[in-house]
């Protein structure tokens, strides 16, 4: 575009270099009709130059404008992007510690129920064995008082009245 206008430019300016001047003046003698087209000529060149230009500068608008907003949308995208990604990083990062903490104290309240219930268990077995124990005495007791002598192959029963009975056992 440019380089027509300038050809054109240069032609014109050519003619006019060319032309016959005028004895003892400043004045040339030039072609009209030859002039005036290349004036035409250098017109058109002209307005569809800027006819063009206009265009460009229009959908230059329209293209910055449309650009700008997917330069926007990308930045946002990704943003967004960027974000989840750290949080995703931070949250399992934190539910990862969350977890061991809750895994620790459940080792914890487990152990510490372990060793509440076997304390529990070993002193229910240690009365019940208290029992067992008392009640089989009673009962070879019984069983000697029945018979006519005493277990342990003493003269009386006196220390028979001295046992007592674990209060289900007793019958009164």
């Amino acid at each position: 575009m440019r380089e027509d206008i300038d050809a054109r430019m240069a032609a014109l300016r050519e003619s006019l270099a060319n032309a016959r001047s005028m004895p003892m003046s400043a004045s040339a003698m030039v072609n009209r009709a030859e002039v005036l087209a290349q004036l035409d000529d250098l017109d058109a060149a002209i307005q569809d130059t800027l006819s063009r230009a206009s265009a460009v500068v229009g959908d230059r608008d329209a293209v910055v404008a449309e650009g700008q907003s997917e330069a926007e949308e990308i930045v946002r995208q990704a943003q967004a992007h960027r974000e989840k990604l750290v949080s995703d990083t931070d949250v399992y990062k934190v539910a990862q510690q969350r977890a061991e903490e809750i895994v620790a104290a459940a080792q914890r309240d487990a152990d510490g129920l372990r060793a509440e219930t076997d304390e529990y268990v070993e002193q229910r077995l240690a009365n019940f064995e208290l029992t067992l124990e008392r009640t089989i005495e009673a009962v070879k007791r019984g069983r000697a008082r029945l018979m006519g002598g005493h277990v342990h192959g003493l003269a009386d029963d006196s220390d028979v009245a001295d046992i007592s009975l674990p209060d289900h056992l007793r019958r009164d």
